[in-house]
């Protein structure tokens, strides 16, 4: 058997390593040059106004809810089919969270389900504060149409854009928040570049990125124009609203610059092993990942889903045979609904069956820049073997 193979995994060269070591050779480790060459980076990218590194996703989707005034009363909208933090980020501002379904070709949120809960949301003076549309396996939503349904019903859109940073959408760098308020990236070690841990808000609002600065930051501005007073000197500060410890160190953002030197060729590479994929499990009783023309993905995740009428074996066989061959598929996501937690809060399972139907079938099959052919080959067969009759 090969040696286990993860279904992803960072990539690291010696240039991101001397990145890092010059940082621990500087006067700077926290907050240095580093973290604003770093947003300039993905802000020039991404075609942004403004770009906030933060030490995760979560953090950001944080302060982009605090941001945009979500608060106690207020309902946020998101995908059942996400990681918890998408939906997390609402209750920590006090706010409700509830879900819209998916769409079955590309598991994102659906427009054709949004259209229909913004009309009875509507009459029944529930509508959203904010929805929080998740660019599953870097695949953009549809943007544009929630774009039109938000200047329709009046909500604040919050991109989380997590698995999606070198992606595209019409053409435009996913992340550039022409149908957004703001965009989320995460920089995780399984997503296309890594920080280790960390997170980017973008957006192209000053107002809103001045607040996000303040709040990754404890709240605290050294700015004399947002002062209450003239300040007492040069060692002033004020705190003039409740923030968080949430900023990026100049370590993170160091690694940060250097692999976004190659971002462009990660995402080709990930490309280049879906097309591969796409070719070798043509012939297999599995649903494969369909592309939106409108979209380039940045190909975080690559989800098959097992047509289990054809198959004899159940959903969990086939991932345990799978991971018992050394292949270590995983399963994105769970949704939400379904977690204890939320059941919790008056959410069952059949609240959205589409997202529940995803969840019975999907797995996710390894991808990273660095799987080798013969890697993919052994996914490619193995997978034949276990869905055999």
């Amino acid at each position: 058997m090969m040696e286990f193979i993860p279904y992803g995994r960072q990539d690291i060269n010696q240039a991101d390593i001397q990145a890092i070591i010059d940082v621990l050779q500087s006067d700077f480790l926290t907050q240095g040059p580093a973290v604003p060459a770093f947003e300039a980076e993905v802000s020039r990218y991404c075609k942004s106004q403004y770009a906030l590194a933060v030490n995760s996703a979560t953090s950001a989707l944080h302060i982009a809810c605090l941001a945009l005034g979500v608060g106690k009363g207020d309902i946020v909208w998101t995908s059942p089919i996400t990681f918890v933090a998408s939906a997390n980020c609402a209750l920590y501002c006090g706010a409700t969270v509830d879900f819209v379904d998916i769409d079955s070709r590309t598991y994102n949120l659906s427009v054709q389900q949004l259209t229909i809960k913004l009309k009875m949301a509507k009459k029944e003076g529930k509508l959203p504060k904010v929805v929080i549309p998740v660019h599953l396996c870097g695949q953009s939503c549809d943007m544009e149409a929630i774009y039109k349904l938000s200047q329709k019903y009046d909500f604040g859109i919050i991109e989380d854009a997590s698995h999606a940073i070198g992606g595209r959408y019409q053409d435009k760098p996913i992340g550039s928040c022409q149908y957004s308020d703001i965009a989320i990236f995460s920089f995780h070690p399984v997503k296309i570049i890594t920080t280790a841990e960390g997170g980017m808000a973008l957006t192209n609002n000053q107002k809103l990125a001045e607040k996000m600065t303040l709040l990754r930051s404890h709240g605290i501005t050294r700015d004399p124009k947002l002062m209450t007073h003239e300040s007492d000197g040069d060692w002033y500060y004020q705190q003039i609203h409740l923030g968080f410890n949430y900023r990026m160190t100049d370590l993170q953002a160091a690694l940060g610059v250097s692999q976004m030197q190659r971002l462009d060729k990660f995402v080709s590479r990930r490309h280049q092993l879906a097309k591969h994929y796409n070719q070798l499990l043509a012939e297999l009783p599995i649903t494969l990942p369909w592309l939106h023309p409108d979209s380039y993905s940045g190909l975080h995740l690559y989800v098959i889903c097992l047509q289990l009428d054809k198959v004899e074996k159940t959903h969990k066989q086939v991932f345990n045979e799978l991971r018992e061959c050394g292949i270590g598929v995983n399963l994105h996501y769970i949704p939400i609904h379904m977690q204890p937690y939320y059941q919790g809060l008056g959410l069952q399972k059949g609240d959205f069956p589409r997202a529940e139907k995803y969840y019975e079938e999907a797995i996710s099959l390894p991808l990273f820049p660095a799987l080798s052919q013969k890697e993919q080959q052994y996914v490619v067969d193995t997978l034949k073997k276990v869905l055999q009759p």
